[in-house]
């Protein structure tokens, strides 16, 4: 009999016929679109921890400081809470424009929906 099934014997008929019907033909298991997606929300859902690296925040932070005076210095603290309090910002805006788009009838986000978002929570022009 074949050993992998008759279904994969049909894919891989030419192949068999080369190579002897003794081979083994290992496949891939591949998830259906959007299960990977999921898993990867629900786990950082459940984690705690920051979804933005602290050396890129840490190096926006100064570069939108030095514009507005030089010779800052910032505690490690201060910079922790201004991440802490920007992910926080992000993570509820995105949870509104998330709202938008499935009263719109929709799955995918669209800047519309973070511009109605932003409109709803009254800081459009912040």
């Amino acid at each position: 009999e074949n050993p992998i099934g008759t279904w994969n014997y049909a894919r891989y008929r030419s192949l068999f016929k080369e190579l002897g019907s003794t081979m083994i033909i290992y496949q891939y298991f591949i998830y259906r679109p959007g299960t990977v997606a999921l898993r990867q929300i629900r786990r950082n859902q459940k984690s705690t921890e920051m979804l933005i690296p602290k050396l890129s925040f840490q190096r926006l932070v100064r570069e939108v400081v030095v514009r507005l005076a030089h010779n800052f210095r910032f505690q490690v603290l201060a910079l922790e809470a201004l991440q802490e309090a920007s992910e926080a910002y992000i993570t509820g805006l995105f949870e509104d424009t998330n709202l938008c788009a499935i009263h719109a009838r929709r799955v995918t986000i669209m800047p519309k929906d973070i511009q109605l978002a932003r409109r709803i929570r009254g800081n459009a022009f912040f």
